[in-house]
């Protein structure tokens, strides 16, 4: 029997990560405090759901 389930990630979330994803293709996206400029894509996607945590945006919790 299948389960509905529900979305792990809301609008506003997609939408912060759509915007990191975006910067970082064109090489604007930066590292917190130091400045320096992302090199990975994991880590752009990461950034973009750190942001979307810190608006409140519907996002599972980190992962330990």
């Amino acid at each position: 029997m299948l389960t509905k389930q529900k979305k792990k990630y809301g609008a506003a979330s997609q939408k912060k990560v759509k915007k990191a994803m975006h910067e970082f293709k064109r090489g604007k996206l930066k590292i917190g405090k130091s400045g320096k400029k992302v090199k990975d894509r994991k880590q752009a996607i990461a950034i973009g759901l750190s942001q979307a945590r810190k608006k409140g945006a519907k996002v599972p919790r980190k992962r330990k």
